[in-house]
């Protein structure tokens, strides 16, 4: 007895930082809403005290938040450092499940930030997946509707799926969770597209003039899950993907080498539609990059229950 009340005792002189874990640890699924709204996402770890810290940009790849500090019960990061504009500040709050808060800017609020935590989505691969299915007729874009048809470019030709300038994203009509997309790409030289996963994870395409890393180049989910190998690039050259997610581990074969193998996807990358993780999602290919680029032969498996 005297033990324990000896254990009970030494508890209560730690300090309150150890007796409860930090309520902003974690991954949280964001939505910023300032002129117009659009998700975001935030990572938090804190390692003894120390808090690591990365968030994903509304567009571009995932980045540290080198300045963050916990003041009460408030989480404050230094976002961007503005210079003679000032920095971007977020002042978040977080209870249970959710996140709030607000990004100032030169002393003024500029946008409200909601969010929730980020599902964990824990999957079993599945036993059996269905037969191939065509996403793309080769005829027409039955199934797919460019994002602003003002400005699209993408046709059906001669049994391919060409955009002939910079200009629209094309988005698939159908939402899927866990898959197995089959396709073939045809990339010029210096050219920079991208197929979203469930609209939200970013696969890069691209053989731009300067090469980046493995981060960033042909294969890697954007800025999340880098290439194991960098292949050899083959610009003007038809290219085979077959892509496998489920949950949030993905697999990326291309040419019929694994490039990426069973690997998690953290978070939404840059130019996501939305940062619903747990829901299905609609596959989209980047076209406001760069014209020229071709793809044939999409077809999708999902899992037989």
């Amino acid at each position: 007895m005297e033990r324990l009340s000896a254990l009970v005792a030494t508890w209560l002189l730690l300090p309150a930082g150890l007796l409860a874990a930090n309520p902003f640890a974690g991954r949280w699924d964001l939505t910023i809403k300032a002129e117009t709204s659009y998700p975001d996402w935030l990572e938090v770890v804190d390692n003894a005290g120390k808090l690591q810290v990365r968030y994903q940009p509304r567009g571009g790849s995932v980045l540290p938040v080198n300045g963050a500090k916990i003041e009460g019960d408030h989480l404050i990061l230094t976002i961007h450092d503005g210079g003679k504009e000032g920095s971007t500040l977020w002042d978040l709050n977080a209870h249970g499940d959710r996140i709030a808060g607000v990004q100032k800017a030169g002393g003024r609020e500029t946008a409200q930030i909601n969010g929730v935590r980020a599902p964990k989505l824990d999957r079993k691969m599945p036993a059996k997946w269905s037969k191939p299915e065509a996403l793309f007729n080769g005829k027409d874009l039955t199934g797919w509707k460019p994002d602003h048809p003002e400005i699209n470019h993408w046709v059906a030709k001669d049994g391919e799926l060409l955009n002939e300038a910079l200009g629209a994203n094309l988005m698939g009509t159908r939402k899927f969770d866990d898959f197995k997309l089959h396709f073939e790409l045809n990339c010029p030289r210096g050219g920079n597209s991208g197929v979203y996963l469930r609209g939200r994870y970013e696969m890069q395409v691209e053989y731009e003039e300067h090469p980046e890393d493995s981060h960033h180049s042909m294969g890697a989910i954007y800025g999340m899950v880098p290439v194991s190998q960098v292949l050899p690039r083959t610009p003007g050259q038809w290219e085979t993907f077959d892509i496998t997610l489920v949950g949030r581990r993905v697999t990326v074969v291309r040419n019929g080498v694994k490039i990426i193998d069973d690997q998690e996807i953290a978070g939404i990358t840059g130019g996501a539609m939305d940062s619903n993780e747990g829901e299905p999602g609609v596959f989209y290919i980047q076209g406001d990059h760069t014209g020229g680029l071709k793809y044939r032969n999409i077809t999708i498996s999902v899992p037989e229950r």
